[in-house]
Formats: C-alpha cells, sequence, structure tokens
C-alpha cells in the first residue's frame, strides 16, 4: 500500500495507515492544504469557488465527499460536478470563473487507488513552486477553518460533459459534416469508468454509430484500465467481429486516448497524438511538443508540415509549459494524451476523438491504412519495481557515466540518444518504479535495448547491495 506526494498532487491505495496510503485523513489534509492554498492566493477576495469532479472509481464518493465537506469548512465554495472526466473539469474551471479546481482519479492505475490532482484558476495543472507550497502546509497542518455563518455552499452542477461536448463541437476543426456523411460504425471501452458516459455522448451527437463496451461506469474495471495492447483483447476482438471502422479505447478519466484498427491491431497509443497532429498541422502549419518519452514520429510529421518540434520533460504541466514557450498549435504525451490549445492546455480524449475522426473522414481510407502511412518506430515500455532500499538517483548516476560517450539529456532522468533508437530511464511521480522506456525500428531491437538497460541496472543494485 502507498501514498505518493507530489508536486502534482496526492495519490494512493485506499485503506490502512494515514501517511502511508490514501486514508481519510490523508484526504482532508491535503484538501485543507490546497484551500488554504487558494486562500493565500487570493488575499482580499471574498469568496473562493472549487470545481470538483471524479472518476467512477468505487472510492470517490467517498473522497469527494471529505474534500467538498474540507473545502466548504474552510468557507469555500464548490461546484460540484460529480461523475466527470479529468478534461471536463479542466474546461469547467473557467467557465464557471472558478479559482481551481480538483480531480479525484488515478487516472490509469488500478481500482485499489486514487488521487487529488490539483488545478489553478486556468484549469490547468499546478506549477512545481505551487505544488511545493502545498506540500508545505499540508506537513505544517496549520490550518484555520471558517466560522458558522461563513462556511462554504455547494452547487450541484450534472450538465458539464455536455457542455464540454458542445465546446469540442464548436472547434473549427471538427468536421462535423464530414464525419456525419462516413457514418462510422465505432467500438467503445470505457472501462466502466466515465469515459463510459462522454465518448458515446460525443460520438452519438457527431452522427457516429456506437457499439459499446464495458461502459457502464461503476467503477469495477473489467480489465487493467492502462490502455496497452495486452489489457484489450476484448476489444480488439469485438471491432473485428461487428466489422467496425475502429476501436476507441479510454483511461478511468478520460485523457489518455488509444486507437483500435478495424483488424483488430493497437493502432498504438504513440500514434494517436501523431495523427492528431498531422491533421491540425495540415489546416494550421504551426509547432509541437511532447515529452521526451515519446516517439520520434511527431517531430517527422512535425517537419514535414514544416514547423518545429520540440521535447519536454514528462509531465503535462511540463509539456503544457514548453507549448506555450514555442506557442505549439498541438501538443501532448505519447501515452495517447492530446492537448488542442484552441480549447483548453490539458489532455482531452474528447477533443483527440473528434480530431481523429475528421482526419478519418477527409482521408476516407481504413484506420490500418492511415496507421501505416506514418514513420515506423517501435517502443517498448516496461519498468523495475522500487524497493524503499534502492538509491534511484545513484542508479541513473551510473548509467549516464556509462553511456557518457552518447547524446544524453538529463532533463527528466536520464535520456541516452543513439543513432537508431533510444532509452529513456526516469522514476515515475505516480508509481514506485523507474520507467524503462525504449524506442527503435522493429519491435525486437526495443525489447533487446531495454532488456539490455534493464539487466545493467539490476547489476548495479546488486553490486551496491
Amino acid at each position: 500500500m502507498t501514498l505518493i506526494k507530489s508536486i502534482s498532487g496526492i495519490r494512493g491505495t485506499i485503506g490502512g495507515v494515514p501517511g502511508d496510503n490514501l486514508t481519510p485523513i490523508d484526504a482532508v489534509k491535503f484538501a485543507a492544504a490546497y484551500g488554504t492554498w487558494l486562500k493565500e492566493e487570493n488575499r482580499g477576495k471574498d469568496q473562493l469557488k472549487v470545481v470538483i469532479g471524479r472518476d467512477a472509481r468505487i472510492s470517490g464518493e467517498m473522497i469527494q465527499g471529505l474534500v467538498i465537506q474540507t473545502l466548504t469548512g474552510l468557507g469555500i465554495d464548490v461546484v460540484k460536478l460529480d461523475l466527470s472526466t479529468t478534461p471536463t473539469v479542466e474546461v469547467a474551471v473557467p467557465l464557471e470563473h472558478a479559482d481551481g479546481g480538483i480531480i479525484l482519479t488515478a487516472s490509469h492505475n488500478p481500482k485499489q487507488w486514487n488521487a487529488l490532482k490539483l488545478l489553478n484558476h486556468k484549469g490547468e495543472f499546478l506549477s512545481a513552486a505551487d505544488g511545493a507550497r502545498i506540500l508545505e502546509l499540508a506537513e505544517a497542518e496549520n490550518f484555520e477553518f471558517a466560522e458558522v455563518d461563513d462556511l462554504g455552499k455547494v452547487t450541484l452542477n450534472e450538465a458539464y460533459i455536455d457542455m464540454h461536448i458542445d465546446e469540442v463541437l464548436k472547434l473549427p476543426l471538427v468536421n462535423r459534416e464530414g464525419i456525419k456523411a462516413a457514418k462510422f460504425h465505432v467500438v467503445v471501452d470505457g472501462v466502466n469508468s466515465t469515459g463510459g458516459i462522454a465518448i458515446p455522448r460525443l460520438l452519438e451527437r457527431l452522427g457516429v454509430e456506437v457499439t459499446e463496451l464495458y461502459c457502464d461506469p461503476t467503477g469495477h474495471f473489467p480489465h487493467n484500465p492502462e490502455p496497452l495492447k495486452e489489457h484489450l483483447t476484448d476489444i480488439s476482438e469485438l471491432v473485428v467481429k461487428k466489422k467496425a471502422d475502429f476501436g476507441i479505447v479510454v483511461d478511468p478519466d478520460v485523457d489518455r486516448l488509444a486507437f483500435i484498427s478495424e483488424d483488430g491491431e493497437m493502432f498504438g497509443e504513440e500514434y494517436t497524438l501523431v495523427a492528431c497532429a498531422d491533421y491540425v498541422l495540415s489546416k494550421t502549419p504551426g509547432n509541437t511538443v511532447s515529452n521526451m518519452s515519446s516517439t520520434r514520429a511527431l517531430r517527422d510529421i512535425t517537419l514535414k508540415h514544416g514547423g518545429e518540434y520540440k521535447a519536454s520533460a514528462v509531465g503535462e504541466v511540463n509539456v503544457v509549459v514548453l507549448m506555450k514557450e514555442t506557442d505549439a498549435v498541438i501538443g501532448g504525451e505519447g501515452n495517447g494524451g492530446i492537448i488542442y490549445p484552441e480549447l483548453h492546455y490539458g489532455r482531452d480524449a474528447l477533443v483527440g476523438v473528434a480530431l481523429f475522426l475528421s482526419l478519418l473522414a477527409e482521408k476516407k481510407i481504413p484506420v490500418s491504412e492511415l496507421r501505416a502511412g506514418y514513420p515506423a518506430y517501435f517502443m517498448s515500455k516496461k519498468k523495475i519495481e522500487l524497493t524503499p532500499q534502492i538509491d534511484v538517483d545513484a542508479i541513473l548516476s551510473a548509467m549516464k557515466e556509462k553511456y557518457k560517450d552518447e547524446d544524453i539529456s538529463t532533463i527528466d532522468g536520464v535520456k541516452i540518444d543513439f543513432p537508431e533508437n533510444w532509452v529513456h530511464l526516469r522514476k515515475s511521480n505516480t508509481e514506485p518504479i523507474i520507467r524503462v522506456y525504449t524506442e527503435a525500428k522493429s519491435q525486437s531491437e526495443a525489447d533487446t535495448l531495454a532488456d539490455k538497460i534493464i539487466r545493467e541496472i539490476e547489476n548495479i543494485v546488486s553490486i551496491k547491495s
């Protein structure tokens, strides 16, 4: 059981001992720290407002109640979206003219996890400095709650998924007529969370025929909720059985997006951003950004359209900062996260679906053929489980020294760029693991490189122990 406190929020497993897990006491403490930070940031403002939404995981209602009552206890008003998506909360914050937002979701983590993901008044994830201040406040536990006449009020608004869809459909590059005319048939795997609400609604409004798979938002995930090939056999089989045009897979909070081609094969979550960027750049040339664990294919597509590509450290907030600095027209992360600034600076599967459908309606080719037209890179995404005794910094330093003659970046962990492939090693912000990502011109080469690096790390650990 684990509790991870980071600048992006607090994430942990439900139950157990306070301080070691995400217990009610921890939820209250960190909600109080966030509310106290908001009051610091808005001194002199009479009344603060925060938007709260959650995915469908089993612990969501409990954590939501604790967080909402803590904020109202601080004298802060709350707009409760209840079942929602991460990008929906991000869209709702500025529409509500709110001072911040909290999304209660552990994203792709299994059902025993939950988290408080924290937003600023723009509906964007907090800066490192703001996140660090909230951690300080949580540690100090120096909170001042409101007197009885000054308690905050709660307003329920369950319309925001539809309002979010409205905002997506208003985007000039979403070709509503072309999509409707194409008469697409799509299978949707909502992993029994809020994607099962949002994605079918969006598709129906675009005139797309929908076959639903695991779209009942019970929070009982029918498979590992991370949208990787090994977890998606059911939808792959159903796409072929139903002779659908393709399949759509989202994670529990709907900020990650993956596609299944009509032949049941993975389109590749790395290529979600590549395809959406190809469409956007063809209409609005410009720059792109992804993180340094993402495929080189985005760089290739950007250069083809005459733009400039930049890589940031891993993490949505880092991608967004670099997108703003470079005026990127689209960006995101290779885990299927699409960030389209025309709507908002946050990963958004709904925007990704609408842009992808617009591209397919224009190309008039099968999804497998679309994928075959992009640069062919293959990734391996592996991990090493951590124990408290493992010194991650020492491991990364040793790997940096071992490969000092190669092209190395230490912006985020250690990335080693070889002429024909690369490896990126970094400690996860959300799980007690070292991520080992590699990319090469074939899957076997990527897997072989990853296994080689893992053996070298295990050797370093055994020597040190």
